[in-house]
């Protein structure tokens, strides 16, 4: 699928229940539900939800690896891959459409689709400062030259997250992550959640614009060996009704299970020390 250009939660899921739009004429069975995983490469973006866990400090304002082995332990014990998957499998089984799944597998089964799903697997795993280093030199190099892909890339966001989900998601799983690890004694400054709201609204606008521009470099360096014309027309499958539906719905899922799993991880905040302010 579409590289990750955000990382992405919501509140639904948070809280443990989500809402999956698209109208079911004829569900997929198991068997070509793990093909689409496989095919669009949404498996490894699950698998790629424990990578990102490993930062997870850095949402309670302290360094990554405050917590050392303890850290990577844990996590290694709340985000189990198969776990994620068969998640997925089952919400997918129930909620996606056949017609969907094939327009899907269709595109990213093709050459093209094949070439972009091995780039955004690789990707996946690549450091993410990395990432950005080199995306935004890629950015700057395009732009001067008057090449039209940071357009594109700039199209193909605006299709999988057209109504920025990816942020609001975010805000939240950030404010009840920091209110558990405050309860936990993670970190030793008490919290008050209405401030703490008002605090992340007031960067809203700055916090999205970075994000997008984080989305385009990071776009850049995953699709650096695309022509022009290939990545334009990853952007116009993108933007095609029935992947619009089939985004939809794999956001849905990745938010319900990612959210599934940092709420867990929540829980267990308790374990972890030292303490530290904010």
């Amino acid at each position: 699928m579409f590289h990750k250009l955000r990382r992405m939660f919501s509140t639904a899921v948070v809280a443990g229940s989500v809402a999956l739009s698209p109208v079911i004429v004829q569900a997929a069975d198991r068997a070509d539900v793990q093909e689409f995983l496989e095919v669009t490469g949404f498996d490894v973006a699950l698998d790629s939800i424990a990578v990102g866990a490993e930062s997870a400090p850095s949402m309670l304002g302290l360094e990554d690896n405050a917590f050392g082995q303890t850290w990577s332990n844990l996590v290694k014990e709340v985000f189990i891959v198969e776990d994620m998957q068969t998640q997925a499998l089952d919400i997918l089984e129930e909620t996606l459409d056949q017609k969907l799944l094939d327009h899907a597998v269709a595109f990213y089964g093709s050459d093209l689709g094949k070439r972009l799903v091995q780039a955004e697997n690789l990707s996946h795993m690549d450091d993410d400062e990395l990432k950005q280093i080199a995306g935004e030199q890629l950015l700057a190099f395009y732009e001067a030259k008057e090449d039209p892909r940071p357009e594109y890339f700039t199209r193909m966001g605006a299709a999988i997250d057209p109504e920025n989900i990816g942020l609001r998601a975010l805000q939240t799983i950030q404010v009840r992550f920091i209110l558990a690890a405050s309860r936990a004694g993670v970190i030793a400054q008490d919290i008050d959640e209405e401030a703490l709201w008002a605090n992340i609204r007031a960067n809203e606008a700055e916090v999205l614009a970075a994000i997008e521009e984080g989305a385009k470099a990071s776009a850049a360096y995953t699709y650096q060996d695309f022509t022009s014309e290939e990545v334009l027309a990853y952007a116009e499958a993108l933007e095609h009704p029935d992947m619009k539906l089939v985004y939809e719905l794999m956001n849905a899922v990745h938010y319900q299970v990612m959210g599934n799993r940092f709420e867990a991880l929540a829980l267990r905040l308790g374990e972890l020390q030292p303490s530290q302010d904010l």
